[in-house]
């Protein structure tokens, strides 16, 4: 399948809203104690900078994005092909200026992920990739250059990366899997990238709760970069399901530490 125009719509897309992003986030006033379920007038003008972008060139195509918005609401949101957008994944990062979030914009077709792109607007770092293309990475107005997920083969000697934890608390996936170093951030489309990028080999998304916007552009950088991505007991991911919510958890590993980390989890759980 040749997605090219599709990859090409969607890095216009996300260009776009990170050069909006950007505008924004220099001017806006940092809320220290954002919460998790923060959302801002930013989100939404990035969202509909994106799906106004992508109905334009894909009039026919599905939509599921986050916010609700007035391109959201006229969209159709269901179909053989779905576009899946987060416009500010991990708005804490954003709004507590760290900035730690991602655009991120992913294609579903048959439910099957086959575009991804991430953009860390202040980094001005794109990461991408494309079913059977491979996963690229470029940084400002550099040259693309190939990811590849790490060869590390020993959890002792892993990089985790995971969400926030409390000061003083380490996390139920550090405490279990003991990975040699641990990297904290936000946005779930920035872990997705570095464990694509080989900059980290473990991500284990525990929520009980989450949606498609969250990991499918994600999905396909790990996959693509030659790691592993499936649910936290080694399922297949599946995609569409009511109101686009995920249950199972997200593993997105390497590939040689896949195994060990689900043993690890199961054993814990």
């Amino acid at each position: 399948m040749n997605v090219d125009r599709e990859l090409a719509a969607a890095l216009a897309a996300a260009n776009a809203a990170g050069d909006l992003i950007r505008r924004e986030y220099a001017a806006f006033e940092v809320i220290p104690d954002a919460p998790v379920s923060i959302s801002t007038h930013v989100d939404k003008a990035s969202q509909e900078l994106i799906l106004n972008a992508l109905q334009a060139a894909f009039p026919a195509d599905a939509m599921c994005a986050e916010e609700s918005t007035p391109a959201l609401a006229a969209a159709v949101h269901a179909g053989s092909r779905v576009w899946v957008v987060d416009p500010i994944d991990g708005t804490r990062g954003f709004a507590r200026k760290t900035g730690q979030f991602s655009v991120m914009i992913g294609l579903l077709v048959d439910g099957n992920p086959v575009v991804g792109v991430v953009l860390e607007p202040v980094q001005e770092r794109l990461t991408y990739a494309t079913a059977g293309g491979g996963c690229w990475v470029r940084v400002g107005g550099g040259p693309a250059t190939a990811c590849r997920v790490s060869g590390r083969m020993k959890l002792s000697e892993s990089v985790l990366v995971q969400s926030w934890a409390k000061p003083g608390r380490p996390s139920k996936s550090a405490e279990v899997l003991k990975p040699g170093r641990v990297v904290e951030t936000y946005s779930g489309g920035v872990k997705l990238a570095m464990v694509a990028r080989g900059e980290a080999d473990v991500y284990a998304n525990t929520y009980a709760r989450f949606h498609d916007w969250d990991i499918c552009a994600g999905h396909v950088l790990v996959t693509e970069a030659g790691g592993t991505v499936t649910t936290l007991v080694g399922g297949a991911v599946g995609y569409g399901a009511a109101e686009f919510a995920q249950s199972g958890g997200l593993l997105a590993t390497n590939g040689p530490l896949h195994q060990a980390v689900i043993d690890k989890l199961l054993a814990a759980a």
